[in-house]
Formats: C-alpha cells, structure tokens, sequence
C-alpha cells in the first residue's frame, strides 16, 4: 500500500532549491543508512536550523530495510521538531536508483524526491528513462533528479573507472526532454575517499559549470561526489590501525564557490563515513576492553555531528535557511 510522504511530515526539494538558488547556498544531501548517522544530522540541522536531504542509496535501502527506514525518516522529522525546529524542512531522497521499478517502489514507500541515474546509458536511453520516472514521480509531487556525465570513483553499488564530463550543450535538451526538476552534472568531483592521486592539485571546472549555468539559468544544479576527505580524519584511522593512504578529496574552498552558484545540493558520503570510522578504531585502540556498541558508535555519532556542523556552515552556506 502506497504512502505519501507529506503523511510522513516531509518536504520534497522544490522550494528547498528555489530558497537555496536565490540564497547562495546549497543544501546539505547526507547518506545515512543506520540510526547513530539519522541522529547525527538531524542533531546537526537542528542545532543550525538547516533545511536537510536524507539521502538512501540502494544498498543502503537493502540494508536498513525499506519499512523501518520509512519510519526512520518519520521519527526524524518528530525528532527535529522535539530539539525545538518547528517546521523542519527535510527530504527523503533516493541516491543513484538505477531503475524505474526502484524509483517507483521509493516513490511508493515515502520518499519525497528520487534520482534516477541513466548516466551510464546512451543518451537518448537516458533521456527515456529519466522522462519515464519523472512522469510517474509527478503524480505524487515527488521531485526528481537527473544525471548527465559520468562520476569516476566507487560508492556502493556505484563504479566508474573514468569520469566523463557533462557537455554542456547537451544540458538544455535534456532538461526540455525528460522535465526533470534538478540535474547531477560532473565537472571533476569523484565518488569515495581515494579520488585522486598524492600531490594532485583536485580542480572542480567551474569554467563548465558557469557555462551549464548560462544554458539553463535559474536550473538546480547538484554535486555528487563532494565529499574532501579531511586529513586530520584520515590520520586518525591511520593512526589506530586503520589503511588510508593515499585518500584525498575536493578542496572545501572549491566547494563554497559552487555553492554560490547554481549549485543547490551538494551530496556527501565519504567524508561521514571517515569520521565515524576514525572515532570508533580511537575507542577501539584506546579501549580494547570496551565491547559496549554505546560506548563506540556515540563517540562517533558525536564526531560526525560536528563534521556537518562544519559543512552546513562553513562549506555549503546553508545555516539558518530553514
């Protein structure tokens, strides 16, 4: 039996990204796929009053379960609203669905906006299968995002040895074709934690975005793979035993200047995930008697709240936007 998101006290992400465009910021997209990272950034957002995307990957759909994920994102928005935001403004998102049937099924459990990935196909096969999602999430007042490029990098089920940057010219027709509310374009971000080699200097071509951004003006533009992988993080899960050599990101810098742009949602996974890996091996390490999960996954609940804090604030812009 189908569920409407608005039953679930969510938002989809039509007026987070008008708010954000005219705003000069992005809104923060944060994969979460158990309760200590739930807790993390709705502690997070609350505390910074920062409109949110909750966002699920298909593996991590499959791994929380597809029910209690449902109402996972219902006690996140009653959450919020006990820490004292009265009208939360979250999102529930699929990130990178690779089909129709998966869209649907989303769309039909709750999600108040989805993202349908035919990157991976020739364009004209992506353009009908994102017209098709699209046509169907419509029906629900569910939002939808569309991918043209190719991200290099591995991220769940997601892999590209290779990234293909978004062609700028072909940016208009699809938006027309399919109806899509919001577009992933790549322009050198990179999924995971190894994105590019030691003494590399990571450029995002702002010089694409600006021209994606002429062709389509006032259109929600969105970054995945922008996660920069802190160096402090990476010593830390080093330090305690952990492998991580090797592991740079997108500088934050760069970041900030997209946010200011057309870009309205910036997804981040990889650095999350650093920040609790890091806290729990420092436990680990520290306390190799300690067989308490409280004792490990809270430290690293409170790790990565004050990771996105940093993010909301000092990266995105997105503070005191909700």
């Amino acid at each position: 039996m189908a569920i409407s998101y608005k039953n679930l006290g969510l938002v989809n992400t039509k007026e987070m990204f008008k708010k954000a465009m005219a705003g000069k910021y992005a809104i923060p997209a944060f994969n979460f796929n158990n309760m200590e990272q739930m807790q993390a950034i709705i502690t997070a957002c609350a505390e910074t009053k920062s409109p949110v995307i909750l966002q699920v990957s298909k593996g991590a759909r499959d791994y929380a379960n597809q029910t209690l994920l449902k109402y996972m994102a219902q006690g996140a928005v009653q959450m919020a609203k006990e820490l004292g935001w009265e009208n939360p403004q979250i999102a529930l998102h699929l990130d990178h669905g690779d089909t129709f049937e998966l869209a649907q099924s989303c769309i039909e459990s709750g999600f108040s906006s989805v993202m349908i990935d035919g990157s991976h196909h020739p364009y004209e096969k992506n353009v009908e299968l994102t017209k098709k999602v699209v046509d169907f999430a419509h029906k629900y007042d569910v939002t939808v995002e569309g991918e043209l490029g190719i991200l290099a990098g591995i991220e769940d089920e997601v892999s590209a040895e290779s990234h293909t940057y978004t062609k700028p010219e072909e940016v208009e027709d699809f938006v027309k074709k399919t109806g899509v509310d919001s577009l992933a374009i790549s322009i050198g971000t990179s999924h995971g934690a190894y994105k590019f080699k030691p003494g590399s200097n990571p450029q995002i071509r702002l010089d694409i975005l600006a021209e994606i951004e002429k062709r389509i003006p006032g259109f929600p533009i969105v970054l995945h793979g922008a996660s920069s992988v802190p160096q402090d993080l990476v010593a830390i899960v080093n330090k305690f035993g952990g492998k991580m050599d090797d592991a740079i990101g997108i500088p934050e810098d760069q970041l900030r200047k997209a946010a200011a742009s057309a870009v309205c949602k910036i997804n981040i996974d990889s650095d999350g995930r650093i920040a609790m890996t890091a806290a729990i091996r420092k436990v680990f390490a520290e306390k190799p008697s300690e067989f308490d999960p409280r004792k490990y996954l809270g430290p690293a609940r409170d790790s990565l709240k004050q990771l996105y804090i940093h993010k909301i604030k000092n990266v995105l812009g997105s503070d005191n936007k909700a």
